[in-house]
């Protein structure tokens, strides 16, 4: 897949790594150190991982928290999240991992967090 930018990512973005996945900085970051969790072998989306691929990407997942909460002592909170298929808003279709980091104020209402893809349902 010479095409996918995540099969031949630039090196000076990956800031974490394991067998079977890697982290890197999201070119198009909605917080600051914004990171993604991608999977080496070129796969669709989060339901084509194997469970091994599952666990490789859950422990950067938290390795990648620990890395930010280090890094940037204002970061409270998080929100992790996976785009499957065109309409849920997956433009690249390699699976990736958003660790998006939150900090007191990023929002004007953060209620609902990741319900607030669509309008109005994250106040309930």
């Amino acid at each position: 897949m010479a095409e996918c930018v995540f099969c031949t990512p630039g090196q000076d973005r990956v800031f974490l790594e394991n067998e079977l996945a890697f982290c890197l900085w999201d070119a198009f970051p909605v917080t600051p150190r914004h990171s993604l969790i991608v999977p080496r072998r070129h796969l669709p989306d989060y339901f084509a991982l194997s469970p091994a691929e599952l666990l490789a990407c859950d422990e950067l997942l938290r390795k990648a928290r620990d890395l930010i909460r280090a890094a940037d002592p204002s970061v409270e909170g998080f929100n992790i999240g996976a785009n499957v298929g065109e309409v849920a808003g997956q433009t690249i279709f390699h699976c990736h991992l958003h660790i998006i980091p939150r900090r007191r104020g990023d929002s004007k209402n953060p209620r609902g967090g990741v319900r607030q893809v669509i309008p109005g349902m994250g106040d309930y």
